[in-house]
This record gives C-alpha cells, structure tokens and sequence, in this order.
C-alpha cells in the first residue's frame, strides 16, 4: 500500500485523489470524493499529501479538524526548482508549471490579495489556477525527474519537504493565532499615548508634543510631514536630507528631543494603535497571516498585520490564557553557527561546538579577548562590511579562520559576477537580487522602526537610496544569502521537528520570527516544550548539515507575557 497520495479540490466542492508511486505516477484509478476532509480524514495511513497549494487546501481541512502530517506543495516545489535552474521570477504556478511541460504559452500567476482583517481565506483565488487531478500528477512527477538533475538531489529534495512543511506550520500558526490581551493593549496605549481624542485625530501626548515641536521651531510644523519639518530645518540654518532618527538625533536644536519621542509614539499610533487592535485582534488572538517562504533567502513574512514588527512595548500585550505559559525561545549566535557548518572551517566549527558564548571563543583566539571586536569582525564577514576597521576585523578573522572567510568570499564574487548562489539545501539567490532586497536582507543599513511606513511588508519594501542594482550591492547579498538563507533552511526543519512533538501534546505554535519561535501551551507542558526546542534544534543540525560538531542553543524563557522573556 502507499503512503503517498495526491489530492485535488474539485470545482464543484468535491475531490479528486489518487495513489502514487515513487516516481510520482499513479498506481491506482482516480477517486472522487464528496468531501475534502472526509476524504483525508478517512485515510489515517496516508504519510504525504501532494496538492497543488497548501494554502488552498490545508486551512479547509483544519476547520474541519484535521491535520495532516506531511505534505507536498506542488506550487511551492515549483518556486524552488525554477530557482534551482536559473528561472527565477517566471510564473510559478501549477498552470504554468503544466503550460511549460506542454509547451504552451504559459499563464501569469494569478495576483496576489492583500490579507484583510480576520481573514483565512488562501493567498490565491482557487478558482484562478484549478487544475483537475490528472495534470497536477503529471507536474508532480516531472517535478521528481527536476530534483534528481539538481546538484544535490537528497539535499534539494529534503529543502522541498521542509519548505512543504513550513506552509504545514504557517497555516496553523494562522488558525491559533497568537494571544492577545487587548485589555493590556489598551493599557499601553493609554499609558504612552494619552487619551483618545473624537474624530480620529491624535492622541494627547502626540498632539502636545506636536506643539513642542512647533514652539521650538518659532512656527507651526507638522512633525508627521517630513517635506515640513525638512523645510522647517533649513528656514534654521540646519541642511538634512530626511527625517530619520539617526540623522536628527545629534542635531543641536531644540526642536529634536520632542520630534523622535514624536516620530517613535506616531509609529506605534499608526502601526499598533486603537484602530489596529480593532482590525487584528478578535476573540483574544492577533491573527496575522504568516507565509512561509516569502522572501528570497526563504525567510518568512506577514500578509498584513505587521506580524514581524511588534515592537517592545506592545509585546506587554502578548499574554497566556490563564493556567498557559508562553515559552519564547531565541537561538544563540546564529550567523555565525550556520557559517561554521557550511564553511567546514574546523577552527570556526570547534567554537562553535563550545558550550561556552561563541563571540567571545572568537575573541580569545583572534582578538586579545574583545568580545565585541570579534562580534564585529564576524558579522562584518557576513554581511560585507569591508571598509574602515571592518577590513581590520576581517583580516584578523581570515588568519583565524580562514575557509569560513574563503567561503563567504566567493559567494560575494559569485554574485558579483552574475552567477547563481546557493544555501547548503540548494535555495538559489537569482543573479540580480533587488537591491532593496539585497539592503534588507544582507544588513545594509536601513531605518528604524519607528522610521518605516506603517502597514508594509517590512524594510525590504522601503529603503531609499537603493534604488539601483550594481555588482557591488549584489555581492554582498549573495554573501549574507548564502548565511541567511541556511539559516532559513535550517529553521525550517526546526520547525517541522518542533511540530511533530507539539502535535502529542496541547501546545500550539503560535509565533516564529527568523530565529525565534513561541509555543504557547499549558503550565504543566512547559518544561516538555523547552526540551524539545532543544532536541529539535539539535535534529535540524544534523539533517541539514550532516554530522558537524556544531551546535546551536537556543536561550529559552517560559513566560506569561512575551515582553518578559527580554
């Protein structure tokens, strides 16, 4: 009997399933069943369901209460792949994918929708990209006969399961939602913004610091329009060029002190504020959709919501139900773990094997023991800070350590040079990366919160003044890609590992930000949950590096409210 079996929604509510064979052809006749999750329900022995799109099927199915343990995602595999080949950016979706096959023209990706407030609906309109079974099978297969003609099968192959896996996780994380006291929401509010005032205008503490800035300058300004409080500078003899904290805050004039506590509360107002907190938070949970994958190094990201960009204060209002703990657990000293394991460097991988705190292992054999000079030396290597006394701390670094430098090196000229970069798993940079993304993603600098506009995707989506792509900017993307992104790859088998555990128990997954995750789960589980972040981070090592002496610990913090685990 198989353990794999496909399954396709019908138009007409029903479905389509068949059994497959390892080479991802059927083994027995088409099936068609009344309903999607009497048809998966019923067949408890089935390991791996191939479907076109997890975020079409899996959230019918967990309205219904059932979960799946494994999947494959037809749409999401076809991304990889078209990566993989140096196609990245050409539709990915089952249609395409089956158009291509043919060779017929190939259709556009249907457009993405923006999420809506309570929604939990799929990203892409079903009806858009519905395919009968029989085609979705025929892009299945060819898509095993791709993997096999990758660098490295196994590891393509397992990428593609834990990316399937991450879309298993997000939708779930999507239907608990994360706790939500909306009670000490309004609290913090209240606390930093004042009172509301009617007809929607600004809170009190804004409204008078408005007025401090105003006195300052002589004049009124309107410290939320920067065209204002730039021109309102220069009628001062003061030359700046935008209204960033960390071009304002060293400015001697009296205007400055209430226009960033200005700037930093009008952020929170906007992006977390009363009208926020009515649009997000229903029935206790803040339910913003995570999508697994959504950047080019395979980070995840929030479809509406600003689910990655809750700031400090607001995290008072992430709170356990009663007789619930939240166990937030951020890993230790990622970057340069992961570059110890895909550089092989031995010196960099013993200490990062040590028990003791990496940067300043680092520190005790390339720096006189300056922790923070280590610090520098290896994120400066990561993410291409090469000038100045970066160049020193790399130079110091290369003599140490030299494979772990040799490797980001090359990955750095690979990108330069327009060539294809790949994670440890085979993620694959495109060889002319958007430079936004490239500044988001390989550590330019970029604006801080309070800085960002509200409502956005996250600072890849805004940076100025990186409006051109050059070799230069995509070097150093594909030097912090190929970090980053296996770090990613990493992250996700964490994850997978993580749920299987959670699924025999109470706990519920509930946030993961990069590098950190929240569990959320009775008092009495919570000591189960730290153990088995722990083991899980010790698999995910092991299966996506192989046997390396590597660790990587995560700090843990059972917790009722997240703004204690700080």
């Amino acid at each position: 009997m198989t353990d794999r079996w496909a399954l396709a929604p019908a138009e007409d509510g029903g479905v389509e399933i068949a059994p497959l064979g390892p080479d991802g052809l059927p083994t027995g006749p088409v099936r068609r069943e009344a309903d999607l999750g009497e048809a998966v329900r019923g067949r408890p022995e089935v390991a791996r369901w191939v479907w076109r799109s997890t975020a079409e099927v899996y959230p019918r199915l967990l309205a219904t209460g059932v979960r799946v343990e494994r999947c494959y995602d037809i749409e999401d595999a076809e991304t990889l792949l078209l990566g993989h080949e140096g196609r990245h950016g050409e539709p990915r979706s089952a249609a395409a994918a089956l158009a291509r096959l043919r060779r017929l023209p190939v259709p556009p990706d249907p457009p993405q929708r923006a999420a809506e407030p309570g929604s939990q609906s799929p990203l892409f309109e079903p009806q858009a990209v519905h395919l009968p079974l029989a085609d979705l099978v025929e892009v299945y297969a060819d898509q095993q006969r791709r993997h096999d003609a990758t660098a490295h099968p196994e590891r393509m192959r397992l990428l593609t399961a834990a990316e399937s896996a991450g879309m298993l996780v997000a939708a779930e994380m999507n239907r608990a939602g994360l706790p939500w006291s909306a009670e000490a929401h309004r609290g913090v509010l209240h606390e930093l913004l004042g009172e509301r005032y009617a007809g929607g205008g600004e809170p009190r503490r804004l409204a008078e610091l408005a007025d401090e800035v105003s006195a300052a300058f002589g004049r009124r300004v309107r410290p939320d329009l920067p065209a204002d409080v730039i021109k309102a500078f220069a009628q001062a003899g003061i030359k700046i060029r935008s209204t960033r904290r960390w071009e304002i805050e060293s400015l001697d004039h009296p205007a400055v002190k209430p226009l960033v506590e200005y700037k930093k509360l009008y952020r929170i107002w906007v992006a977390h504020g009363w009208s926020w907190l009515q649009d997000w938070v229903r029935d206790g949970r803040f339910r913003p959709e995570f999508l697994a994958g959504g950047t080019v190094t395979g980070r995840w990201v929030t479809n509406g919501g600003g689910g990655l960009q809750i700031p400090k204060v607001i995290r008072r209002a992430v709170v356990a139900d009663p007789g619930w703990r939240l166990v937030v657990a951020d890993a230790d000293q990622m970057e340069p773990r992961v570059l110890a394991a895909i550089s092989r460097d031995p010196g960099l991988m013993e200490v990062a094997g040590r028990e003791t705190d990496l940067y300043q292992s680092v520190s005790d054999r390339a720096f006189s023991g300056d922790r923070a000079q280590a610090k520098l030396a290896v994120l400066g290597a990561v993410y291409g800070q090469t000038s100045g006394d970066g160049l020193k701390n790399l130079a110091a670094l290369r003599r140490r350590f030299p494979r772990a430098v040799a490797y980001v090196d090359e990955a750095a000229r690979a990108g330069e040079e327009g060539r294809l970069v790949r994670t440890w798993l085979g993620r694959t940079c495109p060889p002319a990366a958007g430079a936004s993304d490239a500044a988001e993603e390989a550590g330019i600098p970029v604006p801080d919160a309070e800085d960002e506009p509200a409502g956005g995707a996250g600072p890849q989506e805004w940076v100025p003044g990186y409006a051109s792509t050059n070799a230069r900017a995509r070097g150093r993307f594909a030097r912090n890609f190929v970090v980053q992104g296996s770090a990613a790859d990493w992250a996700l088998l964490l994850l997978a590992a993580l749920r299987r555990t959670c699924a025999d128990m109470a706990a519920e997954l509930v946030f993961f930000q990069h590098d950190e995750v929240i569990v959320h789960c009775p008092e009495e589980e919570s000591e189960a949950v730290v153990t088995a972040i722990r083991e899980a981070a010790e698999l995910a090592g092991r299966l996506t590096f192989g046997e390396t002496p590597v660790r990587f610990p995560f700090t843990t913090a059972v917790v009722e409210s997240y703004a204690d685990a700080k």
